[in-house]
């Protein structure tokens, strides 16, 4: 330090002591603001200082004690931005997209469509309207306020204008957004914490009345009547149930090509994209994975029946698809409701078939062949044994059956007690 009278030299600048401590004026005009405070994240001591050329005195004052109080608060500055959840929530939503955490284009349709509901509320049928959060501030949304939409939610699930299930969906995608919101802003409070979701004990999805499952005695009757009425879709239906695989999974399917997924000579087909919106495909699977199913001759004599008779149009002929429309793209995710439902009424069955039958169907076949748990998920590409279950109906001739065995051991014991 070099004395010049009433000016000293400091941090390479000419600057003299004013009434404020940490505050200097500077020869140049303006100050330079100094200060060492403790950082409580690292227990150091943290260095402060910058020249402020064009400040008085009690702006640079101002802003060293603003800065002491964002490092004592662990680097964390206690005003918020004011920042709406609909903001919130769109910027969010972009970043999602970015990373890839939401890939496909279905999922990004499903965020937009939830959105709508959370941002600007929701009206019923009878007009009765929720409000959504869109306008509030995010970091001013309390458990109150998430409590007071999950009620007016619950009058519109029990007029029957929602489903449980989806506005379990909302909910979901509202935890999403506050929590990350409590990350992003580091906010004290989380106003879903503690918030369950919406009672689906009562909402039946599948009933013994609407299994949406062909019993294994349906199943030859539906495929044989289904190759009369609509001979087009029955490849895709048939490898469907077969398969146990998604629609989304059978669409993208390449006959040919440089990344042709139907292995003829080996008799494989390879599982590894998922089409879900318009003409984008995953380059996965819903699940995340890819894999290969090993088919019988039986399974690959039905698709090359296909290709050599139902590609009708120039644009199917010249396609790699398997499946394709019949301007040669993708077909529609919904192309199969027609189908299945005409063949139940022809059959006059009782009951709605959708294409998450198919799926359905596939378990309960395995299931009654004794196909191995193991095998049938590395086939329908379910991760997880309750997602298998969850896609099966245990049907009566099944029941009849176990309870005879266990008939059957119990009087073999009871007989030989008897003897």
């Amino acid at each position: 330090m070099k004395d010049n009278g009433k000016w000293i030299t400091r941090w390479k600048t000419q600057v003299a002591p004013t009434r404020i401590p940490g505050v200097w004026k500077r020869k140049e005009g303006g100050h330079l603001v100094r200060a060492r405070v403790v950082d409580p994240t690292t227990g150091k001591l943290k260095e402060v200082k910058k020249v402020m050329p064009d400040a008085d005195e009690a702006t640079a004052f101002k802003w060293l004690a603003d800065e002491k109080k964002k490092i004592g608060a662990g680097g964390i500055s206690e005003q918020l931005p004011k920042t709406r959840f609909a903001e919130f929530a769109a910027s969010l939503f972009e970043h999602k997209v970015k990373v890839g955490d939401i890939r496909s284009g279905s999922g990004r349709q499903k965020w937009a469509d939830i959105l709508e509901h959370l941002v600007g509320g929701t009206t019923g049928k009878s007009g009765r309207h929720v409000e959504g959060f869109g306008e509030m501030y995010i970091d001013m949304i309390r458990t109150a306020h998430v409590d007071n939409w999950k009620e007016g939610v619950a009058q519109l699930i029990a007029a029957r204008d929602y489903a449980p299930t989806t506005a379990n969906g909302w909910l979901g995608v509202l935890k999403v957004i506050l929590k990350a919101a409590k990350r992003r802003f580091s906010l004290q409070h989380l106003a879903t914490e503690g918030v369950d979701g919406f009672d689906t004990s009562e909402h039946v999805t599948y009933s013994e009345e609407e299994p949406n499952a062909l019993t294994p005695a349906e199943v030859a009757p539906f495929l044989e009547r289904l190759r009369e009425l609509h001979p087009e879709h029955f490849a895709m239906i048939y490898l469907g149930l077969i398969t146990g695989l998604r629609p989304s999974s059978l669409r993208p399917l390449r006959r040919r090509g440089a990344e042709c997924d139907v292995l003829w000579d080996a008799n494989r087909i390879l599982v590894r994209r998922s089409h879900t919106y318009q003409d984008e495909t995953m380059r996965t699977t819903k699940q995340k994975r890819r894999y290969a199913i090993d088919l019988p001759a039986e399974a690959m004599a039905v698709l090359k029946w296909h290709v050599d008779t139902r590609l009708e149009t120039p644009e199917q002929q010249d396609s790699d698809l398997l499946f394709p429309s019949i301007t040669g793209g993708f077909r529609s995710p919904s192309v199969l409701n027609r189908p299945l439902a005409d063949v139940a009424e022809e059959l006059k069955l009782g009951k709605k078939i959708t294409q998450r039958g198919l799926r359905r169907t596939f378990n309960d076949l395995a299931r009654a062949a004794h196909v191995n748990d193991l095998v049938t998920r590395s086939i329908s590409g379910h991760l997880t044994e309750k997602m298998q279950h969850h896609y099966s109906t245990v049907n009566a001739d099944e029941q009849r059956s176990a309870l005879a065995k266990v008939i059957s051991l119990a009087e073999a014991r009871d007989r030989k007690e008897v003897a």
